[in-house]
């Protein structure tokens, strides 16, 4: 299927869908609220949040945010005070009357995900939650941002923890003290450390350093076990190439280890190829170089 298809197929489905739930509904469901209104207080139910976090979790900009905080405020169904751990913050959260009508939009959401449900067979509803679920990760891989963050920042060390744990599990790497060497490494003017967050949480990072003239070394490619076929990868390592451009880097190499054949056919796919070994890393089996071409 070409583009055009694949987005006439997303957008029949956006129409159909957004029909059958409700969301054209002046009062979602019935509850009194219109659907931005009734996802913010959902999101507020679920955890208190600060009001940065509602903004990125739902990609919303501050003024239509403040006007659905205060139509809920004005309501009675969630309280704004600053937040303990900075007072520079906002804090949100539900109040009784908003915690009763949190329930109640989760029963009706349940009721009418069952009313939609109802007509299909045990095998179709299988097949639909399959295809739902890949097409949600699918969209969310779309969608998410890498943004470049400082190697010290706290998103970037949750995000490297992560991967010096998956590689500790791995191969038995102890990666006591790599981290502070990096830091040196993956921050302008050497180089750049960029991670993805989906709903404040990492799924994927990675860095890129310089080696030498013209020369840099991809480093610290990490993608959430849960994100893994979603493309993520792949969009992952055209960001750090462009980064490497950015920075001057007319190659870019990178080392891998001979278990991670999904990252190799990755490599592969990507341009890569083989060369000799050009570090010391005990645990890199493979060792690949692309040249760069200058960006469109």
């Amino acid at each position: 299927m070409d583009d055009v298809g694949t987005t006439a197929v997303i957008r029949r489905f956006n129409r159909a869908y957004t029909q059958r739930i409700g969301a054209l509904e002046e009062s979602f469901l019935g509850v009194g609220l219109p659907l931005g209104t009734a996802r913010l207080l959902f999101e507020i139910g679920a955890g208190p949040a600060t009001t940065q976090a509602l903004r990125g979790r739902l990609g919303l900009d501050s003024g239509y945010l403040s006007r659905l905080l205060r139509q809920l405020e004005d309501e009675g169904l969630v309280a704004i005070t600053p937040d303990p751990a900075d007072r520079r913050r906002r804090l949100v959260d539900v109040t009784p009357a908003g915690r009763r009508r949190w329930h109640e939009l989760e029963e009706r959401s349940e009721a009418r995900a069952r009313q939609l449900v109802a007509p299909l067979s045990a095998r179709q509803r299988e097949r639909l939650a399959v295809a739902l679920t890949e097409a949600d990760m699918l969209v969310r891989a779309a969608t998410v941002t890498f943004e470049q963050v400082d190697p010290d920042a706290p998103v970037a060390r949750d995000a490297v923890g992560r991967y010096f744990a998956e590689i500790g599990r791995r191969f038995g790497f102890d990666s006591a003290g790599e981290p502070e060497r990096d830091a040196v490494d993956l921050r302008p003017p050497r180089g750049g450390f960029f991670v993805a967050l989906s709903d404040d949480e990492p799924v994927a990072c990675g860095g890129v350093r310089t080696l030498d003239d013209g020369v840099g070394e991809v480093k610290r490619m990490w993608v959430h076990d849960a994100w893994r076929g979603a493309g993520l990868g792949s969009r992952l390592l055209r960001q750090l190439e462009d980064a490497a451009r950015q920075l001057g880097h007319r190659v870019a190499r990178l080392d891998t280890n001979e278990t991670l054949v999904e990252a190799i056919a990755m490599y592969d796919r990507a341009g890569y190829l083989r060369t000799a070994r050009y570090n010391d890393n005990p645990f890199a089996t493979h060792f690949f170089e692309k040249t760069l071409t200058a960006p469109v």
